[in-house]
Parts: C-alpha cells; structure tokens; sequence
C-alpha cells in the first residue's frame, strides 16, 4: 500500500454518520433559569426555594387560610404548627433578602472606589447624577 494515497481517498459521509459532539456538562439550574427575570431576584429566589419549597410555602398558606375561613374544616393545632412554620419561614427569607442587598451595597462600594481611583471625574459625574436624583449631594 502506497501511504500517500489516502490523500485522494474519498470520504463518505452518510446522514448521522459524521462527527459528533456532545456538551455532557450537566445544567443543574434549568428550574431556577426558567424563573422570569422580572419575577425577582433569581439568587434571592434560589435561596427561597432553599428555605421551602414553594409547594410547601403554598400547603402552609393554604392550611392557614382554610383554618380562618372555615375553622370546622381543620384541626386548630394543626393550622397553628402551620401559621408558626410560615411565620419562620418568612423571617428566613427576609434575611437572605437583606444579605442580598448588604452584598449588593457591598460591590457597588467597591466598584465605585475602583472607579474613584481609576477615574475621579467619572466618579464625581456620577456622584453629582445619583445625588441629585436623591435631593442630596454626594461628598
């Protein structure tokens, strides 16, 4: 066999028969992507669902809600185990809300120190919009 004769030998292709790749990394956030980007803050949200999910926060609202408009049509304990759950799960989240905003406040801190060492003109045109969009005056 003459080894530079593969240069001209034909390649056939059949249909599904050519390369294949694949991305085999597996997407464990598809729930959390398909929340809709006006419906809050999506790491917020994740952190929710961490707390409850929101079929339980659903089954506790509802057994609440059913006690108080039926008292007959549940156990009174019962609704009470769920009003106290709800209430500690609503506290849980308005931490995770506040750590939210704290770590917000946080980087743009730090962005806008960045910004004042880089660019201290562009830093104090920005200081003077946002202040006068606030009544105040930035220092």
């Amino acid at each position: 066999m003459f080894p530079w004769l593969w240069y001209w030998a034909p390649q056939l292709r059949f249909p599904l028969s050519g390369d294949v790749a694949q991305d085999i990394e597996p997407n464990t956030n598809w729930f959390f992507d398909a929340i809709s980007r006006d419906a809050g803050i999506a790491s917020v949200e994740k952190g929710a669902f961490g707390v409850a999910s929101y079929g339980r926060q659903l089954g506790l609202i509802t057994e609440v809600l059913l006690s108080l408009a039926d008292p007959d049509s549940m156990d009174p304990e019962k609704a009470a185990r769920s009003l106290e759950r709800l209430k500690a799960i609503y506290g849980e989240i308005e931490a995770l809300k506040k750590d939210d905003v704290a770590a917000s406040a946080k980087a743009i801190s730090e962005e806008l120190d960045l910004l004042r060492a880089r660019s201290p003109g562009e830093f104090t045109r920005l200081m003077e919009r946002y202040g006068a969009a606030t009544g105040q005056r930035a220092d």
